[in-house]
């Protein structure tokens, strides 16, 4: 019986230090799991903007990688305008005489050469025209002679200063009306050296003022034409150029020289050309200016016609930017951000600042937040940004 005290003390002991152990070993459970779970947060926290993209996704999306490089952005001036030929390019024809045409086999688009005949008219009041001029000449022969013989006679005190005046008159009135049948004549196409009268006609031919293509015709076999009635109209478009209007705001920032990127409405294709006059003119109905230019490569004015409505931007200049391409930069809310290769299957989502744009570019601001030679993906980002 005196040994059960100390039986009891050491059970008490014993049970106070296996207490002890559990509490301390719940601790260190406790702590551990703290810890896990911060850990799996500082984890999530730092790999939510890595991205995995396997072999197989990179190669059926198509995607491309590529590095920052230096680009150039240009400062431009948007216009609109129409390709056009200069004055002295472009001819409306119409006849002299009225008639009514007798032939014409022109189609609009047709090629014409300088002289060619484009159709001819018909009035019996030429055939009057003809026949005057051949009296007017053949009366001429003779009043020319008179005229010097009655000089002659003059200087001799033969006859007198009536008869020299009075053939001195006629011979001037009838060179006069001889030479005026004469050029109506030419203007007739009818050469006045070759007329005789047996030659006589009364059908005349319209000639092209110059070479080019009928690109309008208006006349018709058997229609009665005034002189003022335009038959046909032919354009030379070797000279095709570029007009382009701009609002007089931009008129300071424009010179001559400036390069020019067009294209026609609706139509990807771009041609370069150059500015090579400015009108000084505002017009008061749109407050526009008018801006000729020229393309570079003179073949391509085979490619377009006058009147063709075209799209254009006036490059004032141009500075280079480190940039990437447009598809690599995706837009969330007011931010932009990019995928960051890391290795082969891990790209990271980081956020950068932009500046300037052009159709194909768009400069990185921070660009030297970024090593040399990294690598970005530069195709079918926003969808894996944004998923």
């Amino acid at each position: 019986m005196k040994n059960t005290p100390s039986i009891i003390s050491n059970s008490m002991h014993f049970r106070n230090l296996l207490l002890v152990a559990i509490i301390v070993f719940s601790s260190c459970n406790s702590n551990e799991k703290n810890k896990t779970i911060e850990t799996g947060i500082i984890e999530t926290t730092q790999n939510k903007d890595l991205i995995t993209i396997t072999e197989n996704q990179f190669l059926s999306g198509s995607m491309k990688v590529g590095k920052i490089t230096r680009q150039s952005f240009n400062t431009i001036v948007k216009a609109n305008g129409m390709f056009a030929v200069p004055p002295e390019n472009q001819s409306d024809v119409s006849t002299y005489f009225e008639g009514y045409v007798k032939n014409i086999s022109l189609l609009p688009g047709d090629p014409v050469r300088k002289g060619q005949t484009l159709f001819t008219i018909e009035n019996p009041a030429y055939v009057t025209i003809q026949q005057e001029f051949l009296e007017a000449k053949g009366r001429l022969n003779y009043l020319k002679s008179d005229y010097e013989r009655q000089k002659e006679l003059i200087d001799d005190n033969i006859t007198s200063q009536k008869k020299l005046l009075k053939a001195e008159s006629e011979y001037a009135v009838t060179l006069a009306r001889f030479q005026s049948l004469k050029k109506r004549l030419s203007l007739m196409n009818i050469d006045p050296n070759l007329l005789t009268g047996e030659n006589i006609q009364s059908i005349i031919s319209v000639t092209s003022p110059l070479t080019g293509y009928a690109t309008s015709i208006n006349a018709t076999k058997g229609a009665f034409l005034n002189p003022s009635d335009v038959a046909v109209t032919v354009t030379n478009t070797d000279e095709l150029h570029i007009e382009l209007k701009i609002f007089e705001k931009d008129y300071s920032i424009v010179k001559e020289g400036h390069l020019m990127n067009i294209k026609l409405q609706n139509h990807p294709k771009i041609y370069s050309g150059k500015v090579h006059l400015i009108n000084k003119a505002i017009s008061n109905q749109d407050r526009t200016i008018a801006i000729h230019g020229d393309l570079l490569n003179e073949n391509e004015t085979k490619l377009f016609a006058p009147g063709m409505y075209i799209e254009g931007e006036i490059v004032t200049s141009s500075q280079e930017h480190l940039a990437l391409p447009i598809d690599a930069v995706a837009q969330i809310d007011n931010n932009f951000f990019v995928l960051e290769k890391e290795n082969e299957t891990n790209f990271r989502k980081v956020m950068v600042k932009i500046g300037a744009t052009n159709s194909d570019f768009i400069e990185i601001l921070n660009a030297n937040d970024f090593k040399e030679g990294t690598e970005f993906l530069t195709k079918g980002v926003f969808n894996l940004i944004t998923e």
